[in-house]
This record gives structure tokens, C-alpha cells and sequence, in this order.
């Protein structure tokens, strides 16, 4: 009976001790969850992003296909427009000669058709009419025009000096474009831009914490040389009579 006692107080103790220590894993695990949400919430985003990569990207198909939520309709236009670069640039083929050859095969072939139809017993081809409905297209041409006058104010304010900082910045990214353009032609910077947006926004949002944490480290390494340039350069540059006027 003494035995029996004490085994009963054995397995009511170790019952006590494995609650205990349960509690305590539920409550670590907790805590690193926890711990791991407020790392995340202090990672700062690139360019002070606040939304979604998908909603960057504008939402929608578009923001699909670039984020491969269909990977067919997204392998089928990357494999369309490297299609298009092989043609056109590798193997020389020019825009012109290849509508001209298109069409001369799409003429040759309604016109057999269309010969060919007394003969068979059915009906000559018919040429479809292309309807556009009148409404997105004139939104298409007044969003088109708000953005070439927001681009033409932009210019405007830029090459004003107002704002040097903004004004030395484009000038730097357009130089470094002019370099990159005389690398190679329009045709290939437009497939490498397209292949970067098939390829960058959906390995970010896959590795966003990393990449956020050390975009944040190179914003402080940027800050701080632009701080040392700002005064040992631009600080000795002489200023305006706006900016005088401004101060007055």
C-alpha cells in the first residue's frame, strides 16, 4: 500500500512538472513571436514604403504577372517579349520587313480563301471591325496628358535651382542613364527593364525583411557621405538671389 501511495504522488508530481514546464514553452514561444513581430515593425521599409508590394505595383493583372500569381500568363509574356528580342535584335529582323511579311502572308491567304470558297461549298472569310468604346479611351488620353503636365512641371521646379539637392540627383541619374544607353540600344534597355520587373519585385517580396534591413543600413551610409559632401562641397557654393530673398 506504501508503494502504491508513493507512485500515486510520483505521477501526480510529474504531471504538476510537465504543466510547469508547458506553460513555460507556450509562454517562450509566445515571447519569440512577439519579439519577432517587434524586429519587423522596426525594419523600415524601402522608400518609406507603407503598402503591399502588390499594391505598388499598381494592383490588379499587371501587379499579377510581375508577382507570378499566374506562372503561365507570367512565363508566357517573358517568354513572348525574349522571343521578340531574339527576333529583332539578335537575329536582325526589323520591325517594318516583319509587318510587310505579315501581312503579305495574312493577303495571301484570304485571297485563296476567298477563291477557294466557291469550290468548297462554304463561306468567303469575313474581316472582323474593331469596336473601341469611347469612354476609356478619352480617360486614357486625359490621365496620358495630366501625366506629361505633372512630368513638365517637375522639369520646371527642377531646372528652377530651387531645390539643389533634387536638381544634382537628376542630373547624376541622367548621366548614368546616357552611359547605360550607349551601351546598348533602346530595344535592349527596354528587354532588360522588362525582365527586371519580372524578376526583382517577386524575389523582394519573397526576401523583403533581409533586403529592407540592409537597404536601411546603405540609407545610413548614404546619409552620412551626403552629409560630409553637403559640407565640404555644396555648403561653399555660393547662393542664389532667390534663396537671399527667400531668407529676408
Amino acid at each position: 500500500m506504501a508503494e502504491h501511495h508513493e507512485k500515486k504522488e510520483e505521477s501526480l508530481l510529474d504531471k504538476i512538472a510537465d504543466k510547469i514546464h508547458g506553460g513555460d514553452g507556450s509562454s517562450s514561444s509566445s515571447s519569440d513571436s512577439d519579439h519577432d513581430d517587434h524586429m519587423k515593425s522596426k525594419i523600415k521599409r524601402l522608400f518609406g514604403r507603407e503598402q503591399p508590394v502588390h499594391k505598388v505595383l499598381g494592383g490588379g493583372k499587371p501587379a499579377d504577372v510581375f508577382l507570378w500569381r499566374n506562372k503561365k500568363i507570367s512565363g508566357g509574356v517573358l517568354g513572348g517579349a525574349t522571343a521578340a528580342w531574339v527576333l529583332f535584335e539578335l537575329l536582325e529582323y526589323h520591325l517594318l520587313t516583319l509587318v510587310c511579311h505579315a501581312l503579305i502572308l495574312a493577303l495571301a491567304v484570304l485571297f485563296l480563301w476567298s477563291n477557294a470558297s466557291a469550290f468548297i461549298n462554304k463561306t468567303p472569310p469575313r474581316i472582323p471591325q474593331v469596336h473601341l468604346p469611347e469612354d476609356p479611351v478619352l480617360q486614357f488620353a486625359a490621365a496620358l496628358r495630366n501625366e506629361i503636365n505633372r512630368g513638365l512641371a517637375t522639369l520646371r521646379e527642377v531646372a528652377s535651382g530651387r531645390d539643389l539637392k533634387k536638381f544634382l540627383a537628376i542630373i547624376a541619374g541622367l548621366w548614368v542613364l546616357s552611359i547605360v544607353g550607349s551601351w546598348c540600344n533602346f530595344l535592349t534597355l527596354f528587354y532588360i527593364v522588362f525582365v527586371l520587373l519580372h524578376t526583382v519585385p517577386v524575389f523582394y517580396e519573397k526576401y523583403e525583411d533581409k533586403v529592407d534591413a540592409l537597404g536601411e543600413k546603405a540609407w545610413i551610409e548614404i546619409k552620412k557621405q551626403w552629409a560630409v559632401f553637403d559640407a565640404k562641397v555644396l555648403s561653399k557654393i555660393p547662393k542664389g538671389p532667390l534663396k537671399d530673398k527667400k531668407k529676408a
